[in-house]
């Protein structure tokens, strides 16, 4: 897998809520409570809405930078 496929998977929303439902199923099959599953649920989206902009920013920043813009601040 190359690099610009790993960015274009965790920048993707569907990843994330993929890996949240995943979360979700496994703790309820495991028997874990409604608080930790929500908790847990929450986290991942958290960080997979954090990701996903922090990647989106670096790519808007490169593209910028690649064509000659000066960067606002």
């Amino acid at each position: 897998m190359k690099k610009d496929d790993i960015i274009r998977k965790l920048s993707s929303r569907k990843f994330w809520a993929l890996l949240a439902a995943l979360a979700t199923s496994l703790l309820t099959a495991g028997g874990a409570g409604d608080s930790v599953t929500l908790q847990v649920t929450g986290v991942i989206g958290a960080v997979g809405a954090c990701v996903a902009y922090m990647l989106a920013e670096g790519i808007a920043d490169g593209a910028g930078r690649d064509s000659g813009e000066k960067m606002k601040e």
